[in-house]
Formats: C-alpha cells, structure tokens, sequence
C-alpha cells in the first residue's frame, strides 16, 4: 500500500509528467490532491500497470480526489526551452488548475522548479511511494496516451497509436523513411547514428 501523505497536516498535491522520453509529441504532467488518509491498493506507478488497469484507475481518480489538474508543454515549446524545463512548467500548468490550493507538493523525480511560494519536496521513484504522485503518473500517462492516439489518425505511418511518441525501432525507420512530422522534437535525436540523414 502507497503512503497516503508525506506531511501530516498539510493539503499535498502529488505531480508526475509522461513523455520526457519520447521524441514526437507533448509532455503531460498531472497534479492530484487525494482525501486525508486515502488509500487504494491498486494505485502504483502507471509504468508498472496495464494499459486496461490505467484507464480503470483514471476515472477512480477523477472520482475520488480532491482536485486534479492535467498540463501539457508541446513539441515547439519543448524545442525552445528544453525538455527538463518543459516538464517543470507542465507540472506548474497542471498545479495552476488545481481548484484546491495546495500547501506542500510532492514531486516525483529529483528536480523541480518551484511553483508560486508553495513549499515542495522531491522524491526519487515517488510514483511508487505514494499514493498522490502515482495517482499523477496515470493521469499524465492516460491523458498523454490518448492525445497521441489522436495524433496517429493524423500520422498513422509512425504508429503513435502503440509506440506513443517513443523512439522504437519501427518508429525511427518511419521517419526515416517518410521524415519527420510537424509534431517530432527537432531538438531529440530522432534517429540512430547509423541511419544517416539530414533533417536540417
């Protein structure tokens, strides 16, 4: 079972991204404020879990916290100020709607750049420690998934309906093949050193 706080006493919002690692697409990000002592022994890290699992555990979310707020930084902003510095303001789009204010954060991962005067504290692996920051990775997760399902009717030859923006084998030869789309990181190597190509 998740830790349901990391500060008695104190309004705690947990918040996670999805997508640092893809090279098509946005980054997501998700806050959530749970109930005082909420606990749900299928909440876990979203990486761990099963797609049909995630969706499930979404609308427990949606239902059962306090607030929640989801943000996104796209491609062009990614390319513009860096990956690290879009998942910090994904993270701050996502806290400025949440409808609670939140007291402490808790952050998953071992940077963060302050939000507001709002007290934070980062933790390595968090997604699997407590139950808001998990709660976050499937928001960020589902809502990112469902965003590139929706990109892939658009691109379809580069598979965002199963790869999601992240760089598999298939998806690099497809760009490759047909070049890059609109939605890729131009700042992210988008393919292997061996496959020689020149998006310039």
């Amino acid at each position: 079972m998740l830790k349901s706080f990391h500060t008695e006493g104190i309004t705690e919002a947990g918040c996670d991204e999805a997508g640092r690692g893809c090279i098509a697409g946005p980054v997501f990000a998700a806050a959530v404020i749970l109930p005082p002592g909420y606990q749900n022994s299928s909440l876990d890290d979203s990486k761990k879990l099963s797609a049909k699992t995630r969706e499930y555990l979404r609308e427990v979310v949606e239902k059962e916290a306090l607030a929640i707020g989801v943000g996104l930084v796209d491609e062009k902003k990614i390319d513009a100020i860096n990956i690290l510095n879009a998942s910090f303001l994904a993270m701050h789009r996502a806290l400025a709607l949440l409808q609670i204010q939140p007291g402490h954060l808790i952050i998953d991962g071992n940077r963060f750049k302050p939000y507001s005067d709002v007290a934070h504290t980062c933790i390595v692996k968090g997604d699997g420690k407590y139950a808001s920051i998990a709660a976050a990775s499937i928001l960020a997760k589902t809502y990112r998934d469902e965003f590139m399902t929706r990109l892939h009717k658009e691109y379809p030859v580069y598979g965002w309906d199963r790869n999601k923006g992240y760089p598999t084998l298939s998806h690099r030869k497809a760009i490759l093949e047909h070049g890059p789309s609109p939605y890729h990181r131009r700042s992210f190597r988008l393919i292997n050193e061996h496959m020689a190509l020149d998006f310039s």
